[in-house]
């Protein structure tokens, strides 16, 4: 109540400038960082309304704290707020799902420069250029260059210093002509650096006006009589345009913007981010976005754009975007194509899309395959080691929990073909048993759940597992065979301290190689029972202490107390949620009585 009072404190002195503000839990952690051109109206937002978005209102019941920057505009705002974002990664913002670390090419900052691929970035003066969602196109770039230009690969350091001791060799490189020997100082660094410059234009796209120069090269090499030399431009020329059309030529002029389309599907939101440089499309990124709060199309094009293009360093002046208006960027146009090219552009932004969740569906089709053989070869290895006639594709496993013979409860896990099948998860409350009776705990809950089965004429799990040596296991074959079913049901113990596995009627216990896959499905049974069993438990326990807690106030009656634990689970979100927020759900003066009771403790 206390750092309620301190927040809205602090809500209602904020500026009414432009800036960043930041929303932190009750381990103060950032869950949210927003930019506004009125800080005090953006902010006081949150807490002045219901919110009809379930999400938003989880979102603010979490908020236990706020610090808030003032900037000078509000382009300064979305800059800040593009790095906090970037840094942080809050919970609640607008992230992209994919954070994998694609790879660089780097021209390295020394003498003779190595260029190579790299997933680290240092800042050591060299030069980076991506990063390249397509791997096989960055290594094919990477050929490319190896094959046109006479540039070193080894490792050597090649400083003035230690050329003038001369105490290297050529290697293979030079005599296949793929170096030109700097080493042996054959080549000067002039001249390396005028490759260096050819091949910048290369990685930074500019494909078109690197051409343009080798054209005007050509001739003048040709008008001079050097043939040799304009030979070599006419095959740089061509072994360029080659290689501008296999990276998606879009248009034969120079143009240089970036392509973002986003997709709402199933719940879901997809990007997909296109970068035109010089008329080609040199990165091609598709993936998921994290959207907690289940954004508008228009501010998620509003927080993923900024990232997209800090990401791949682009700076390109127009963005082509898939909603007409309500996005502005404050470093470039938006454009909303109609007709043309860029159309086009959007529409092959669109089919990425399609395709990057195509190839979600199929990994997961994948994975749910290969989890459905996993889990048939671990039944047909478990129907091998217990002798048992069938598949046991339908299992049952029983776990007690009490607390020093408190609150006893059971509860019974079912799996089918091999994975959990959670609607048919059953709870006991123990009935019959006083005091902590493991046994006839067992007895009572085993024999309660096989009895409802026959007599509704429900399907018998073809095993039955019991968490528990042979105590536990006798005490559940009592109750099978007071019903008279221990042909229909086959039950086996398993033993928490060496896994052991026991049979009824045999004197040895079964023990199961530790790489068993029939091992590994009968602890997963077993860990289920038991995670499942301990959340009844806790819940129960806490339960009956708050329910007791509030049964002291007088003028709240039962109904109240249900009411208010229905909607705010813990007497501390009560709490947080203030007198006035409860005041709505079960009156003023009830609310008064309940506040009254929390400043007395």
């Amino acid at each position: 109540m206390k750092a309620q009072i301190e927040l809205l404190n602090k809500v209602a002195t904020l500026p009414h400038h432009p800036g960043v503000y930041q929303f932190f839990d009750q381990k103060g952690k950032i869950i949210y960082v927003g930019k506004a051109k009125d800080l005090k109206k953006r902010v006081n937002s949150y807490f002045q309304k219901d919110h009809i978005d379930g999400k938003t209102r989880t979102l603010v019941k979490q908020i236990v704290d706020l610090q808030f920057t003032v900037v000078e505009t509000e382009i300064d705002a979305l800059l800040l707020e593009n790095n906090l974002i970037k840094s942080h990664r809050p919970r609640y913002n607008v992230l992209l799902k994919d954070d994998k670390t694609y790879p660089w090419i780097v021209i390295k900052n020394e003498p003779f420069a190595r260029i190579f691929s790299t997933r680290r970035k240092f800042n050591d003066g060299s030069t980076y250029y991506g990063p390249y969602p397509n791997v096989k196109g960055m290594h094919a770039l990477l050929q490319l260059i190896r094959e046109l230009f006479q540039i070193r690969t080894c490792a050597l350091d090649l400083s003035q210093q230690k050329l003038e001791k001369a105490k290297y060799k050529v290697c293979l490189e030079y005599h296949i002509g793929k170096c030109a020997g700097p080493c042996e100082k054959h080549q000067k660094q002039s001249n390396y650096d005028e490759t260096l410059r050819v091949i910048r234009l290369l990685l930074e796209g500019k494909n078109y006006s690197l051409i343009q120069q080798l054209k005007k090269q050509m001739q003048a090499f040709a008008s001079e009589q050097a043939f040799e030399e304009a030979q070599r431009c006419k095959e740089l020329i061509l072994a360029l345009e080659q290689f501008r059309t296999k990276s998606m030529v879009v248009a034969d002029h120079a143009q240089n913007f970036d392509v973002c389309y986003i997709e709402k599907n199933n719940g879901l939101s997809w990007v997909s981010f296109l970068v035109v440089r010089e008329g080609s499309i040199v990165h091609t990124y598709a993936t998921r976005i994290e959207d907690p709060l289940d954004e508008a199309l228009e501010v998620l094009y509003q927080n993923i754009i900024p990232q997209l293009r800090s990401h791949f360093s682009s700076a390109a002046k127009e963005v082509i975007i898939g909603v007409p208006n309500g996005v502005q960027l404050y470093d470039a146009k938006v454009i909303f194509p109609k007709i043309g090219e860029k159309k086009q552009l959007l529409e092959l932004a669109q089919n990425n899309v399609k395709h990057a969740q195509l190839q979600a569906r199929k990994q997961a089709m994948n994975a749910s395959t290969n989890v459905q053989n996993s889990a048939m070869q671990a039944l047909l290895e478990l129907q091998s080691v217990l002798g048992l006639s069938t598949i046991p594709k339908h299992i049952e496993c029983f776990d007690n929990s009490n607390l020093q013979g408190t609150n006893a409860v059971s509860a019974c896990v079912v799996f089918k073909e091999g994975v959990p099948s959670k609607a048919d998860y059953r709870h006991f409350n123990v009935k019959t048993v006083v005091g902590p009776d493991d046994f006839l705990t067992m007895k009572e809950v085993v024999g309660r759940r096989y009895k409802r089965l026959k007599e509704e004429g429900q399907a018998f799990p073809d095993l039955v597992i019991i968490d528990g040596g042979k105590g536990q296991l006798g005490a559940a074959l009592e109750a099978v065979e007071e019903l008279g079913l221990q042909k229909e049901l086959k039950l086996v113990g398993l033993a928490k301290r060496l896994e052991e596995i026991y049979k009824p009627g045999f004197s040895k216990s079964l023990i199961l190689s530790r790489r068993s896959l029939a091992l590994k499905l009968v602890q997963q049974l077993r860990d289920e029972a038991h995670r499942f069993g301990i959340s009844h438990h806790r819940n129960k326990r806490s339960k009956g202490a708050l329910e007791t807690q509030l049964d002291q106030i007088k003028g709240l009656g039962p109904k109240t107390i249900a009411q208010l634990f229905q909607e705010f689970k813990t007497i501390t979100k009560m709490q947080e949620a203030g007198q006035e927020m409860i005041a709505k759900k079960i009156g003023a003066a009830k609310a008064q009585l309940l506040f009254q009771y929390f400043q007395q403790q």
